[in-house]
């Protein structure tokens, strides 16, 4: 009797050991408790795991964007509706081409711009004639969403969609009941005709419509209607799956939480809790410590880069010759891939309907770099797990006699992401020498540092919130490469003088456009040719870095041969997404204008500021 009374009350001890030696893990989501300590916090965010879904598409890294549309066709990046349908009329459309260029460079998802903001619909949707029905490209009869899904599902890729919630063509827009209905009509189409859907993409662009009113989406419908028809979708961006990474530039944060305080957009307290802890997308800060002490819920939420292999989203023949080069298209790699996030790289297809063949060479060239560069790991022990506690170190020995320059870490994120601060040691001839220190892990963290013949690297966890745990390292050789500037834009003339109000402006005609013209108030720049030209076009470069205010958004352009008489040449035209792309903005006319002055006239700051500024403004002249 004494003995069996033992066995229970050891038994008994053993189970509750059992039950509190259990983890519990948050999932995508986690609120504090009231009163919590930073300690509280920083173990509860340690145990913050993302979703199933939000794993796959994490284990993705390369997905690529395929802008087209009738802006390929108009030259635009951003159309306002009212584009002819009859425009639309790639001549030698193949998707297949398209799906199998991808996949040989190692892309894993395509997304297509099914409607972008001027609401032209590629595929023959019933919500409106402004789609590829109306349209001479197959008699009216063609299908690009239907033509692109069939070719990934051949060649193996995941297909995503972006439909634009911004619909510049859409009589209801504005009218906010109806045109949610006009929307999840869309959205439904595209989630139930054409198989599995991969990915649900939105951004928050947002305007008034005919009737003067600025829409107001419902978040919720539209995010229910995609629950419902295509559950295993991530919803990114506008969306609680994916976050955008903050820029178009290509390259992520080097601390990059994807256990954060920020709330999505499509949360309604979003605004109001993002205010009050002075967070948004573009914030350096997303989760660190301090953060923690001040938040009341975190979010997985991991992070996106986009950027596109040319200067603007859409295809313009100008930018043949501005394909990114091999050495910004790896530092954009090692910068958003090996920073923590997904890479979101936008090909656009050009009039034809295909990728372009300078696009096609350098997606071939950096597909063929990643492969090679992680072919070989020189590490002896790196692909093992790896367990400790803060402050603990370990050791991966390398093969002998080789030159390495790159390190691999990847924590096991579905325990969490832990790893705050990292130092990196080689053993060279016996001596320990720093060679690198980092700050977060997650996912996959890549590590660059001088080429350096070593016995082993030895990885030092300075700051973890909780045990950390490393599912793989490997070390590696990326091979220097050495075209590290992107190829040339369009030949530009430099006009003789400028002028921007009253003032000269030699600094937006140097040839560097680091340096700019400032000018308080909505006022012209003024161009002098110094003789009468021909003119096909010109080219304004807003400042990209730093003093960015002034940058038009609006504007009207006059030409005139003795700066007295004006010719307007433009009228309300916009510059598309210059504010989260602060690129040349390229602009020509159909036909050629003699002219010696050219007046700019700002009508819109893109902040709403009345300010004035240029970087740099050059003529296009025929050939």
């Amino acid at each position: 009797m004494k003995h069996t009374s033992i066995t229970a009350a050891l038994l008994g001890l053993l189970l509750m050991s059992c039950q509190s030696s259990k983890t519990q893990y948050y999932e995508k989501h986690l609120v504090f408790p009231e009163g919590a300590t930073l300690e509280e916090k920083v173990d509860m965010a340690s145990r913050l795991v993302p979703s199933r879904q939000q794993l796959q598409w994490q284990e993705l890294e390369l997905t690529a964007f395929l802008h087209f549309g009738i802006n390929t066709f108009t030259n635009k990046e951003w159309g306002d509706g009212t584009e002819d349908p009859q425009l639309f009329n790639p001549t030698e459309l193949d998707a297949e081409q398209w799906a199998r260029t991808l996949k040989e460079a190692g892309f894993k998802m395509v997304i297509l711009t099914a409607k972008h903001h001027d609401g032209f619909c590629l595929w023959p949707t019933a919500t409106t004639r402004h789609s590829v029905a109306s349209s001479p490209w197959k008699a009216g009869k063609g299908d690009v969403v239907k033509e692109l899904k069939e070719a990934c599902d051949k060649y193996g890729l995941k297909f995503g969609v972006y439909l634009s919630p911004w619909d510049r063509n859409a009589e209801c827009y504005g009218d906010s009941p109806r045109y949610n209905q006009f929307f999840i009509q869309q959205l439904t189409e595209l989630l139930t005709n054409y198989g599995e859907i991969h990915e649900v993409w939105f951004d928050g662009a947002c305007g008034e419509g005919p009737n003067g009113k600025k829409q107001v989406y419902d978040w919720d419908a539209f995010y229910t209607t995609i629950q419902q028809l295509q559950p295993h979708a991530v919803m990114a961006i506008m969306g609680d799956d994916v976050r955008w990474v903050g820029n178009e530039r290509g390259f992520g944060r080097e601390t990059e939480w994807s256990a954060t305080a920020l709330v999505p957009g499509i949360y309604q307290r979003a605004d109001s809790v993002n205010q009050a802890l002075g967070l948004n997308n573009k914030s350096e800060d997303l989760g660190s410590r301090d953060l923690l002490a001040r938040a009341h819920e975190l979010f997985w939420y991991p992070s996106e880069v986009d950027v596109s292999i040319r200067p603007g989203w859409f295809y313009h023949p100008t930018e043949d010759n501005q394909v990114k080069s091999l050495a910004h298209l790896v530092d954009i790699y090692f910068e958003s891939v090996g920073y923590n996030s997904g890479l979101l790289l936008n090909i656009p297809p050009d009039t034809r309907g295909l990728i372009h063949e300078n696009d096609a060479r350098r997606l071939h060239e950096l597909g063929q770099y990643i492969e090679r560069t992680f072919a070989t790991d020189y590490s002896k022990n790196g692909n093992r797990p790896v367990t400790g506690k803060e402050g603990d170190s370990f050791e991966i020995d390398i093969q002998d006699n080789v030159p390495v320059n790159t390190l691999m870490l990847q924590e096991e994120i579905e325990k969490g992401q832990r790893i705050e601060a990292f130092t990196v040691e080689a053993s060279i001839n016996g001596a320990w020498t720093p060679v690198a220190e980092g700050t977060t892990v997650g996912y996959k963290r890549l590590i660059r540092f001088d080429d350096l013949i070593a016995d082993k690297l030895r990885i030092t966890v300075d700051r973890s919130r909780a045990d950390f745990s490393i599912k793989r390292a490997g070390i590696y050789y990326a091979q220097p490469v050495t075209d590290s500037t992107d190829t040339e834009g369009a030949s530009l003339f430099s006009p003789k003088s400028c002028q921007i109000g009253n003032h000269n402006a030699p600094e937006a005609i140097d040839g560097n456009s680091s340096t700019a013209a400032y000018a308080e108030g909505l006022v012209p720049i003024l161009i002098d040719l110094g003789e009468v030209k021909t003119v096909k076009g010109f080219c304004y470069t807003p400042v990209a870095e730093g003093r960015t205010e002034g940058t038009i958004f609006r504007y009207r352009l006059s030409r005139s041969n003795d700066g007295k008489s004006w010719e307007r040449i433009v009228d309300r035209a916009e510059f598309s997404n210059i504010k989260n792309n602060p690129i040349p903005q390229y602009v020509t006319w159909d036909k050629p204008a003699e002219a010696r002055y050219l007046k700019l006239e700002p009508l819109e700051e893109m902040n709403g500021q009345a300010k004035t500024s240029v970087a740099e403004f050059g003529v296009m002249l025929p050939e």
